[in-house]
């Protein structure tokens, strides 16, 4: 992974220079493996996440908002207990390792001088964020509790001593000099990368990569100079934080990646470059995990009802021989006479056709000639009243596949916030049964909350992000003459511009946010129609999100995640 063990040292040293010092005011856990803390130091608030996440474990200073949830976790609770209005002493690295140690001290419940520890393990999924009692080195809890059953080494539980994970035997890579990797390598064996890795502490496959990379040729020569180099720049906190783009994957570092050949973004800290690379990841995971459910639910029903329309377009295809039906029973009943009960089929002249050709009837052996003419008149019958009936089940089922298809097309974008809202408009429509939540009643009466953007001339841009937040906002919170955006005939979100007279840009800054939040978000040349609110219209009896407009005018846009990030307040 990107964040090894010199990417700790390099994020320790920025967290230190910007946070040692400062007074934690207050914690927050707004979800079940991530703490918010709000540090006051050098006259500047900063929010300092935490996370012990299995795939995106990292600390860092971020500028994203965080929902928080009603009731705070008990973790939450015991860190507000022990940690709010201590002073963070000092930010610590324990050697290479992964570990960010956070020292911190106050006063405790009875005003005595206190010492504790807040532990970061990023560890994939075995991180943790542990607060240790120092003087008795006795943890007092943590996010993910581990027993001597999962870990024969040491167990992370209330009340049992800290031990540091097991300690692995390698070199320091910023102390090293070319002999070092003389003798530590073995150039006949390959994968030298592998080999770096294996023998130097805090040094990730992505590193390697890259330092075999710089080396160009590998040899006993060009690898050592690449390597101390490449330590060099790291010992004295030389960095260039970037995200590189490569063709099958994208990676971060404390360097730009060439051996990754693509697009690379610079950032001046390093919280920066974690907050641009991580937006949205971690919450599309834990999207994932909530409205897993409603995701395939969603995916099943369209799946039927995209059946439903081939069986009942098989259905129009019968109905269509109405004609048919109809001329077989004027013909048998025309030569009745030369019909009886037990024939198969019989050959009659069609007096219809100008050419007077023969037609073949089939007849069911088992009725009399009168009984076979009145089944194709039944038939005819039927099937011409089940026409208009057949079309308009088919219209109805495309209706629901349209909108199982925006709701997917919202789950993909959506928020943890979002999906309950989406979970309930099913609860509504029919199609899942509530859940007997506490508080339930009053979710009910509470407004949806409007994404909100800014754009570069300081309008604003409010975006709905599912059916019930596009409903408020186009018939409840936007002003008839303001600008309205939707992508066009592609699923995707309801977008207003709070101005009457918007700005060329501003229109196509919205335009941006309708491409980003729709099914188009990863096209480009996405075709975006916007109109007057008053042009916008909800039929009776319509599914929620839907609308129909007119007067629009389109233009076309290319979603670009940077630009949302900027315009996003």
């Amino acid at each position: 992974m990107s964040f090894d063990g010199l990417f700790t040292r390099a994020i320790t040293h920025e967290l230190s220079s910007m946070l040692k010092g400062g007074r934690i005011n207050k914690i927050h856990q707004p979800f079940k493996n991530e703490i918010i803390l709000a540090v006051r130091a050098n006259g500047v608030n900063h929010k300092l996440l935490l996370s012990a996440h299995p795939s995106y474990a990292r600390v860092q200073i971020t500028n994203e908002q965080y929902d928080n949830p009603n009731e705070p976790p008990m973790f939450c609770m015991l860190l507000r207990k022990h940690l709010e209005g201590f002073i963070i002493e000092d930010i610590k690295q324990a050697g290479l390792d992964r570990m960010i140690i956070f020292e911190v001290k106050g006063r405790n419940e009875i005003g005595d001088i206190s010492y504790k520890q807040l532990i970061v393990e990023i560890m994939g999924r075995h991180s943790n964020i542990i607060i240790v009692d120092k003087n008795r080195n006795v943890i007092l809890d943590s996010i993910k509790h581990i027993s001597f059953a999962v870990n024969s080494h040491r167990a992370i539980m209330p009340g049992q001593e800290y031990i540091m994970p097991p300690q692995q035997e390698k070199l320091n890579p910023l102390e090293a000099v070319e002999e070092d990797v003389l003798r530590v390598v073995d150039f006949n064996a390959g994968k030298i990368d592998k080999q770096l890795v294996a023998n130097f502490a805090g040094v990730s496959p992505v590193l390697a990569r890259e330092i075999t990379f710089k080396a160009g040729l590998v040899n006993r020569t060009t690898l050592p100079k690449a390597f101390v180099a490449m330590m060099e720049e790291m010992k004295n906190h030389h960095y260039k934080p970037a995200v590189t783009y490569g063709s099958n994957k994208e990676a971060f570092y404390l360097l730009p990646l060439e051996h990754l050949q693509g697009e690379t973004k610079s950032f001046e800290t390093l919280s920066q470059l974690l907050d641009r690379y991580y937006f949205g990841k971690a919450e599309r995971d834990r999207v994932k995990q909530q409205g897993n459910d409603l995701e395939r639910l969603l995916a099943n029903e369209k799946e039927k009802n995209e059946k439903k329309i081939k069986k009942l377009e098989a259905t129009l295809e019968d109905a269509k021989k109405a004609e048919q039906f109809q001329l077989f029973g004027e013909l048998l009943t025309a030569n009745i006479f030369m019909a009886q009960k037990g024939m198969k089929e019989i050959s009659v002249v069609n007096y219809y056709d100008e050419d007077g050709a023969s037609i073949t009837i089939p007849l069911d052996p088992r009725k009399t000639p009168s009984e076979n003419a009145q089944k194709y008149f039944t038939k005819y019958q039927k099937a011409k009243n089940s026409v208009n009936i057949v079309k308009e089940q088919i219209r109805l089922a495309q209706d629901e596949v349209a909108y199982f298809d925006s709701l997917l097309q919202q789950v993909e974008a959506a928020s943890p916030k979002d999906i309950e809202e989406i979970r309930e408009e099913l609860v509504e429509g029919g199609y899942i049964r509530a859940r007997q939540n506490k508080g339930s009643k009053n979710k009910q009466n509470m407004k949806p909350v409007l994404e909100k953007y800014r754009s570069t001339d300081g309008t604003d841009i409010l975006v709905g992000k599912n059916n019930k937040q596009n409903d408020y906002l186009t018939n409840k919170v936007a002003a008839r003459d303001e600008i309205w955006l939707h992508t066009k005939d592609i699923p995707g979100s309801h977008v207003v511009i709070r101005s009457k007279e918007p700005a060329e840009d501003v229109i196509l800054e919205a335009a941006q946010i309708a491409a980003y939040f729709s099914k188009a978000r990863n096209s480009s040349s996405v075709p975006v129609d916007f109109t007057r609110v008053r042009h916008v219209k909800k039929p009776a009896g319509a599914k929620p999100g839907f609308v129909i407009y007119e007067q629009q005018q389109t233009v076309y846009v290319t979603p670009d995640e940077d630009v949302i990030l900027k315009l996003k307040q």
